[in-house]
C-alpha cells in the first residue's frame, strides 16, 4: 500500500466519512479556509492513481468513493509505525506510551483491563 501525504490522507478521511461524493461534497467537510476546488480535484485524482479511490462518471461530473477501507489503511499504517519506530516490538510500543507519553494511572489501568479481557477471551477460545 502506497504512503499517503497529509493532504491525501485528509481527503481520504472525508471520503471514508461520507462514503461517496463529488469534489464539492468533499470540500464542504474541511474547516475554513477550505482548500480550493482544483486542489481537492487534483488530490482525488492522485488518490485514484494510487488505488485508494475510484469514481463513477455522470457526464463530465465524477462521484468519488474509497476503494480501500479505513480499517485496512489503519492496519497498514500502524504496521509501518510498528516496523519503523518500534522494531515490530509491542513491548517497545507499550514502554513508549507509558513512559514517554506520561499516561495517567487511570489510562494505564484502562489499558491493563483491556489486555486482561483479551487474554481471558483468547484463553476461552483455546489460543495459548
Amino acid at each position: 500500500m502506497k504512503d499517503l501525504t497529509k493532504a491525501e490522507e485528509q481527503v481520504m478521511q472525508v471520503l471514508w466519512k461520507i462514503k461517496k461524493g463529488f469534489v464539492n461534497d468533499i470540500r464542504i467537510h474541511f474547516t475554513n479556509p477550505k482548500p480550493a476546488y482544483n486542489t481537492v480535484s487534483t488530490i482525488i485524482r492522485i488518490l485514484e492513481r494510487k488505488g485508494y479511490a475510484g469514481h463513477n462518471a455522470y457526464g463530465k461530473s465524477h462521484e468519488y468513493f474509497p476503494l480501500i477501507s479505513k480499517k485496512d489503511y489503519t492496519s497498514s499504517f500502524f504496521k509501518g509505525i510498528m516496523k519503523n519506530y518500534f522494531s515490530d516490538s509491542y513491548q517497545s510500543l507499550v514502554s513508549f506510551l507509558t513512559k514517554d507519553k506520561n499516561l495517567s494511572i487511570e489510562e494505564m489501568e484502562d489499558i491493563k483491563r483491556l489486555m486482561e479481557e483479551e487474554i481471558d477471551k483468547q484463553k476461552l477460545e483455546g489460543h495459548e
